[in-house]
């Protein structure tokens, strides 16, 4: 059953105007995502479908986690088919979620897979998926230029040396892979001990020794600046 058309979700003739016209081909400016920096500088290749899609997706793992799923298969040690067997079983579930719209608009648009993700096309899909990540064109630089991405900002937390943005840019990379300033950590006070081990990892980076508030302020201050003169131009708080 292919539900996917190309007026997927675009119910009126002026909403099909605005999209095929105007928006289709529109470049994504991603100011906010969980992309690995790592990932991008060292072009990696991923080895199967579970790796590209379900490693570090918190919203994919919530999902089956509110589904009952045993951990094992989300973020545990279970063998990578098996944890995406396990997303397979709980895409069903998620229908009427962005989830489901996501899960197949991304299936169909970069690995031309129609089907519905089921327990039943799972070994199918995962198998084409996989093959097709092994080409060239699908290391993570490639897909982004599929994807047709002009600026990714990654989150990262002010103690990052930030040596893979430096890399990629050495690398002249064509997308823009800039830095987003996410301080977390540096309030998250509910866990004395990590918070102080924190502490500790930020002052080595900041060249400050932080015995009061002020001189945390100062150690992010430090950080700021640092994270802006490698192309930093926003925050991301999770607070």
């Amino acid at each position: 059953m292919n539900f996917m058309t190309e007026d997927f979700l675009l119910s009126n003739a002026f909403a099909k105007t605005l999209y095929h016209n105007y928006a289709k081909n529109m470049p994504i400016i991603d100011y906010h995502c969980h992309l690995s920096p790592s990932d991008i500088a060292t072009d990696r290749q991923f080895a199967n479908l579970t790796n590209v899609w379900l490693d570090g997706d918190h919203y994919k793992w919530r999902a089956m986690r509110t589904l009952g799923i045993e951990e094992k298969y989300i973020t545990g040690n279970a063998p990578d088919e098996e944890k995406f067997n396990k997303w397979a079983h709980t895409v069903p579930y998620t229908l009427r979620n962005p989830l489901y719209h996501w899960t197949h608009l991304e299936l169909k648009a970069y690995f031309g897979i129609n089907e519905l993700l089921t327990p039943d096309t799972a070994k199918q899909i995962y198998a084409t998926g996989t093959s097709k990540l092994k080409e060239p064109s699908y290391r993570t630089r490639g897909l982004l230029t599929k994807m047709n991405v002009e600026v990714v900002c990654t989150t990262d937390d002010p103690i990052d040396s930030l040596g893979h943005h430096q890399s990629i840019k050495r690398d002249n990379f064509a997308i823009k892979i800039l830095p987003a300033f996410r301080p977390d950590k540096s309030f998250a006070v509910e866990n004395l001990e990590m918070y102080n081990a924190y502490l500790e990892k930020l002052s080595k980076a900041s060249s400050t020794e932080i015995t009061s508030f002020s001189k945390l302020i100062s150690a992010l201050e430090n950080r700021i600046d640092y994270f802006q003169a490698n192309g930093c131009k926003l925050s991301d708080h999770g607070l």
